[in-house]
Protein backbone atom coordinates (compact mmCIF):
# COMPACT_ATOMS: atom_id res chain seq x y z
CA UNK A 1 0.00 0.00 0.00
CA UNK A 2 1.21 3.37 -0.89
CA UNK A 3 0.95 6.97 -0.67
CA UNK A 4 -1.40 7.21 -3.32
CA UNK A 5 -3.34 4.14 -2.58
CA UNK A 6 -6.35 6.06 -0.75
CA UNK A 7 -6.29 9.16 -3.12
CA UNK A 8 -9.38 8.55 -5.77
CA UNK A 9 -9.79 10.81 -8.62
CA UNK A 10 -11.89 10.66 -11.50
CA UNK A 11 -10.77 12.52 -14.47
CA UNK A 12 -13.44 13.77 -17.09
CA UNK A 13 -12.72 14.12 -20.34
CA UNK A 14 -14.76 16.52 -22.43
CA UNK A 15 -17.20 14.08 -23.90
CA UNK A 16 -18.75 16.70 -26.73
CA UNK A 17 -16.54 19.42 -28.54
CA UNK A 18 -17.25 23.13 -27.88
CA UNK A 19 -17.56 26.05 -25.72
CA UNK A 20 -17.16 25.07 -21.88
CA UNK A 21 -19.96 27.50 -20.06
CA UNK A 22 -20.36 27.25 -16.17
CA UNK A 23 -23.48 25.24 -15.31
CA UNK A 24 -25.06 28.22 -13.73
CA UNK A 25 -25.42 29.65 -16.59
CA UNK A 26 -27.52 27.21 -18.27
CA UNK A 27 -30.75 28.42 -18.87
CA UNK A 28 -33.05 25.73 -16.92
CA UNK A 29 -32.97 26.70 -13.42
CA UNK A 30 -32.71 22.65 -12.79
CA UNK A 31 -29.35 22.93 -13.84
CA UNK A 32 -28.37 26.23 -13.46
CA UNK A 33 -29.16 26.07 -9.75
CA UNK A 34 -27.65 22.60 -8.86
CA UNK A 35 -30.84 21.18 -8.08
CA UNK A 36 -29.42 18.09 -9.59
CA UNK A 37 -26.07 18.49 -8.70
CA UNK A 38 -22.91 20.52 -9.76
CA UNK A 39 -20.92 20.03 -13.01
CA UNK A 40 -20.58 21.94 -16.18
CA UNK A 41 -21.99 22.59 -19.51
CA UNK A 42 -20.82 22.30 -23.15
CA UNK A 43 -22.07 24.33 -25.86
CA UNK A 44 -21.94 21.89 -29.05
CA UNK A 45 -20.12 22.31 -31.96
CA UNK A 46 -20.19 18.99 -33.14
CA UNK A 47 -23.15 16.90 -32.50
CA UNK A 48 -21.78 13.49 -30.89
CA UNK A 49 -21.59 12.52 -27.43
CA UNK A 50 -18.49 10.45 -25.98
CA UNK A 51 -18.02 8.99 -23.24
CA UNK A 52 -15.85 10.81 -20.81
CA UNK A 53 -14.28 8.30 -18.79
CA UNK A 54 -14.37 4.21 -18.74
CA UNK A 55 -18.23 4.08 -17.05
CA UNK A 56 -21.13 1.84 -17.01
CA UNK A 57 -24.57 3.27 -18.84
CA UNK A 58 -26.92 3.38 -15.85
CA UNK A 59 -29.96 4.81 -17.55
CA UNK A 60 -30.52 5.82 -21.40
CA UNK A 61 -33.73 7.70 -22.61
CA UNK A 62 -35.79 6.08 -24.74
CA UNK A 63 -35.68 9.63 -26.07
CA UNK A 64 -32.23 9.56 -26.31
CA UNK A 65 -31.59 13.03 -25.05
CA UNK A 66 -29.90 12.24 -21.47
CA UNK A 67 -27.73 9.27 -20.36
CA UNK A 68 -26.84 8.47 -16.72
CA UNK A 69 -23.43 7.27 -16.38
CA UNK A 70 -21.08 5.71 -13.58
CA UNK A 71 -17.27 5.69 -12.65
CA UNK A 72 -15.93 4.99 -9.55
CA UNK A 73 -19.32 5.46 -7.54
CA UNK A 74 -19.88 9.12 -9.38
CA UNK A 75 -23.11 9.36 -10.57
CA UNK A 76 -23.18 11.55 -13.91
CA UNK A 77 -26.27 12.78 -16.32
CA UNK A 78 -25.52 14.16 -19.39
CA UNK A 79 -28.94 15.67 -20.68
CA UNK A 80 -27.96 16.90 -24.34
CA UNK A 81 -30.19 20.26 -24.67
CA UNK A 82 -33.09 21.80 -23.36
CA UNK A 83 -36.66 20.51 -23.54
CA UNK A 84 -35.26 17.68 -26.15
CA UNK A 85 -37.22 15.63 -24.49
CA UNK A 86 -40.01 16.97 -26.25
CA UNK A 87 -38.32 15.45 -29.68
CA UNK A 88 -39.29 12.16 -28.98
CA UNK A 89 -36.02 10.48 -30.09
CA UNK A 90 -36.02 12.84 -33.43
CA UNK A 91 -32.65 13.96 -34.38
CA UNK A 92 -30.72 11.71 -32.07
CA UNK A 93 -29.21 8.35 -32.80
CA UNK A 94 -28.11 5.77 -29.86
CA UNK A 95 -25.06 3.73 -30.32
CA UNK A 96 -25.32 2.17 -26.29
CA UNK A 97 -27.81 0.31 -24.51
CA UNK A 98 -28.13 0.22 -20.43
CA UNK A 99 -25.80 -1.70 -19.09
CA UNK A 100 -23.32 -1.66 -21.04
CA UNK A 101 -19.43 -0.91 -19.93
CA UNK A 102 -17.82 1.75 -22.16
CA UNK A 103 -14.64 2.96 -22.39
CA UNK A 104 -13.41 6.67 -22.45
CA UNK A 105 -14.29 7.74 -26.54
CA UNK A 106 -16.45 5.40 -27.40
CA UNK A 107 -19.41 7.24 -28.58
CA UNK A 108 -22.17 7.23 -26.80
CA UNK A 109 -24.85 9.17 -29.14
CA UNK A 110 -25.04 11.11 -32.13
CA UNK A 111 -27.63 14.40 -32.04
CA UNK A 112 -28.34 17.21 -34.43
CA UNK A 113 -27.76 20.58 -33.59
CA UNK A 114 -29.56 22.65 -36.51
CA UNK A 115 -32.55 20.11 -36.33
CA UNK A 116 -32.76 20.76 -31.96
CA UNK A 117 -32.07 24.35 -32.89
CA UNK A 118 -34.50 24.44 -36.07
CA UNK A 119 -37.59 23.07 -33.00
CA UNK A 120 -36.47 26.21 -30.88
CA UNK A 121 -34.58 24.42 -28.58
CA UNK A 122 -31.33 24.88 -26.61
CA UNK A 123 -28.38 22.77 -28.14
CA UNK A 124 -26.63 23.20 -24.78
CA UNK A 125 -25.75 20.12 -22.79
CA UNK A 126 -24.77 19.93 -19.10
CA UNK A 127 -22.83 16.87 -17.84
CA UNK A 128 -24.15 16.93 -13.83
CA UNK A 129 -22.62 14.51 -10.74
CA UNK A 130 -25.89 13.93 -9.16
CA UNK A 131 -24.64 12.30 -6.14
CA UNK A 132 -22.42 15.36 -5.00
CA UNK A 133 -22.55 13.49 -1.84
CA UNK A 134 -19.73 10.89 -2.66
CA UNK A 135 -17.82 14.36 -4.20
CA UNK A 136 -14.84 15.79 -1.83
CA UNK A 137 -13.90 18.30 -4.87
CA UNK A 138 -14.22 19.48 -7.88
CA UNK A 139 -12.03 21.10 -10.21
CA UNK A 140 -13.19 22.58 -13.72
CA UNK A 141 -11.37 23.06 -16.89
CA UNK A 142 -10.45 26.99 -17.23
CA UNK A 143 -10.87 26.56 -20.94
CA UNK A 144 -13.28 28.05 -23.05
CA UNK A 145 -13.04 25.46 -25.92
CA UNK A 146 -12.75 21.87 -25.39
CA UNK A 147 -11.86 18.83 -27.36
CA UNK A 148 -13.91 15.70 -26.94
CA UNK A 149 -11.50 13.15 -25.69
CA UNK A 150 -8.30 15.36 -25.63
CA UNK A 151 -9.41 17.95 -23.07
CA UNK A 152 -9.97 17.21 -19.31
CA UNK A 153 -13.14 19.18 -18.40
CA UNK A 154 -13.44 18.01 -14.92
CA UNK A 155 -11.33 16.66 -12.46
CA UNK A 156 -13.65 14.87 -9.25
CA UNK A 157 -12.19 14.31 -5.80
CA UNK A 158 -13.84 11.55 -3.93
Amino acid sequence: MGLFSKKKELDLYAPITGKLIDITEVKDQVFSQKILGDGIAIEPKEGVLYAPCDCEVVQLFHTLHAIGLKAKDVELLVHIGMDTVELNGEGFKGFVNEGDHVKKGQKLIEFDIDYIKSQGKEATTPIVITNMDAVKSLNKSEAKDIVANQDIALKINL
